[in-house]
């Protein structure tokens, strides 16, 4: 009996020993690999099936990655890989000039470093022994240079897994610690302080207010030609004669009341704070339609967004159909079906209405465009099946028709999306302007440094890069290296890093919730809110939770965006992993954060979250930031005074988090 016992007890362990030592391929072009890339530009995968292959330097492969600098994959590996192999090198489409490099990084250690490479160096074997290695990170980079259809392969990569296991997700499970007080019920005026329109044109501003309902709003001397509806608080009209007007406006309700002076500057410059709102593309892409967008206003101001100086819906791509009507311009596809009924539905809730549109014959998505190879503006089946052939300006230009359309339907607002060119800008600026409404102006996207005074010149918002993802890798690309853009940034043109990839968002995959861990998130609404960015929501508005409401519905930090100086941020010190940025406001105090960057980019592994971050103790020297004497400290994210300080400031900051500060000085 005991000898059939060891036997039995004999044969399971090895069993279980061979079980144990079982492995499973893994190749990466198999796994959803967009939901682990975290890079800006999309990982594609090919295979033998679909017939295309990878050629580098020389030789051909049928399976991998094809992946654009700087590419950062992070996995979730827990000890159960034994080992990486690739074939690393770069694409035979890729840049000519740039090497780059490639690494796999695991737990902090660097397993392989590839030499630079350019197109047509031999690539290199990639084999990584992974015993014990919890997290693990593909990374290219490409010494700063950015994104620059810099195109490189992982062919052929896969992991060797134990048993049946598989790569996973980093988890983003920090706690969503909330900051932001609850709104009090007493009447609070949260519109912009001024306000530019253009002399005859119509006129829409409504006052934004946070407090009980009901609430009625007034305002005095207003100038001739504008009116208020008191219960909506909103102002309409048309002004007729340019210069500047002080108006007060007045909400009240059962609790008090408030008042705010509101300059009204008609003139030639319109969008005098950054817009602020809402943008369709990252909550529904091709998917948008006229019920979603109703839907996203009604709860715009359900939600109390409104309240807090949100006022912008915007249609992505995916509206347009054919062309027609009486200016033979742009009209909806059947997803909108009552376009001006929208609009109009839109305006009366007190909001804004934007469209998007290019001068390419096909749009990004595939719907027609503002040219066209036909005089009459045709979009035939042959371009429709070959969208990606027509990313391109057509022989017959339609600007002025399509501009007079958006006036007549009321738009306030256009995105103009392709490969910047400043010619195709002047032309839809000159067409906006002539009619004969303000529609606030944005091209998209990665305007070109070089032209950024054409930019800040024919436009009221311009693009500084490509778009945004939600990873800390984007984040930072998009904004935190924006120092350069800020002396172009001021009342009628701002610079745009693009969306805010808060809440649930489908930015690259389907819909998810945002990879920005918490303080990834603060630090993004900070850095926007600094750089004087417009503030365009880019997530579905009724799928908020608390802790997204708490980003979106801080009125200090909202202020800080909208403030009448329009200055943007400068960078004043990085140094240590932390980057401070300082912001002069209209009322003489100043506008600082405090980001723990942890050196992102200086290093490869600082391109990866290992799980093992900690705060950093940090004490601010007014004087290294150009600032003396005393100041009044508030936090910004608690709305809380800080106290009297002379010199210097002590705190802690989060890994990849921010403190928010507006100093006051005290003489």
């Amino acid at each position: 009996m005991k000898s059939a016992k060891l036997f039995t007890l004999l044969f399971f362990s090895l069993a279980f020993a061979s079980c144990s030592r079982k492995t499973t391929s893994i190749w990466l072009d198999d796994l959803k690999i967009s939901t682990f890339s975290e890079g800006i530009p999309g990982i594609e995968t090919k295979k033998p099936v679909n017939g295309d292959s990878f050629f580098m330097g020389g030789r051909v492969f049928n399976r991998g990655l094809l992946a654009q600098s700087i590419s950062v994959i992070p996995f979730k590996l827990d000890g159960k890989a034994k080992e990486f192999t690739a074939v690393a090198g770069i694409d035979k489409n890729g840049n000519k000039t740039i090497p780059l490099k490639f690494y796999v990084i695991g737990d902090r250690k660097i397993l392989f470093e590839s030499s630079p490479m350019k197109q047509g160096d031999a690539p290199q074997d990639v084999k990584v022994k992974l015993k014990g290695i919890k997290r693990l990170g593909l990374l290219i980079t490409d010494n700063g240079v950015g994104y620059n259809r810099t195109f490189a392969n992982w062919a052929d990569a896969k992991f060797e897994m134990i048993g049946n296991n598989l790569p996973q997700n980093i988890p983003n499970d920090s706690e969503k610690y909330i900051l932001t007080p609850q709104t009090a019920q007493i009447p609070k005026i949260n519109s912009a302080s001024v306000f530019g329109a253009r002399p005859t044109n119509s006129f829409q501003f409504t006052i934004l207010a946070t407090g009980q309902r009901p609430m009625t709003f007034a305002a005095e001397n207003l100038p001739d030609g504008l009116s208020i509806d008191t219960n909506a608080g909103i102002i309409m009209g048309k002004v007729t004669e340019k210069g500047n007007f002080t108006t007060t406006l007045i909400a009240k309700n059962a609790l008090g009341i408030d008042k705010k002076v509101l300059q009204i500057k008609i003139g030639d410059e319109i969008a005098l704070t950054p817009p602020i709102g809402w943008n369709g593309w990252n909550s529904w892409a091709r998917e948008i339609d006229q019920e979603k967008v109703i839907a996203s206003a009604n709860a715009m101001v359900k939600s109390g967004l409104s309240n807090h100086g949100w006022s912008y819906i915007n249609i992505d791509d995916a509206w347009q159909g054919l062309r027609g009507g009486a200016l033979n311009a742009l009209q909806p596809n059947e997803k909108f079906p009552k376009f001006k009924e929208m609009i109009d539905e839109v305006h009366a809730k007190g909001l804004k209405i934007g469209i998007y549109s290019t001068p390419w014959i096909t749009s990004y998505a595939g719907y027609a465009g503002g040219s066209s190879n036909f005089e009459n503006g045709s979009f035939p089946d042959s371009v429709k099946l070959n969208k990606r052939n027509f990313r391109y300006i057509g022989k017959y230009r339609f600007e002025k028709e399509d501009a007079q359309q958006m006036a007549a339907w009321g738009i306030d607002y256009l995105k103009y999306d392709w490969r910047i060119e400043l010619t195709s800008a002047e032309r839809m600026s000159e067409a906006l302007k002539n009619s004969g409404r303000d529609i606030v102006y944005s091209v998209s996207n990665s305007a070109p440094f070089t032209n950024v005074k054409d930019w800040a010149r024919v436009s009221q918002v311009y693009r500084t890069g490509p778009d945004i993802r939600d990873s800390w890798t984007s984040l930072y690309i998009s904004a935190f290296t924006l120092d350069k853009w800020a002396p172009y940034t001021g009342p009628g043109h701002w610079g745009d890093p693009d969306m805010l990839v808060v809440g649930n968002v489908t930015t690259g995959s389907s819909m998810h919730a945002t990879r920005l861990t918490p303080d990834e998130q603060y630090s993004h609404v900070s850095i926007f809110s600094l750089l004087s960015a417009p503030l365009m929501i880019g997530c579905p508005i009724d799928q908020l939770d608390a802790f997204t409401m708490n980003l979106l519905t801080n009125d200090d930090v909202i202020a800080i965006d909208q403030d009448p100086l329009g200055k943007a941020a400068r960078l004043v010190t990085n140094e240590n992993g932390i980057q401070i940025w300082l912001k002069s406001l209209a009322d003489g105090s100043y506008a600082i954060g405090l980001f723990n960057t942890d050196n992102f980019g200086k290093t490869p592994e600082t391109y990866f979250r290992w799980g093992d971050e900690k705060a950093k103790p940090f004490a601010i020297n007014f004087s290294t930031i150009g600032l003396k004497g005393k100041f009044q400290l508030r936090d910004i994210w608690q709305q809380k005074d800080l106290g009297e300080f002379n010199g210097i400031y002590e705190t802690e900051i989060r890994h990849h988090g921010v403190v928010m500060l507006r100093m006051f000085p005290k003489l």
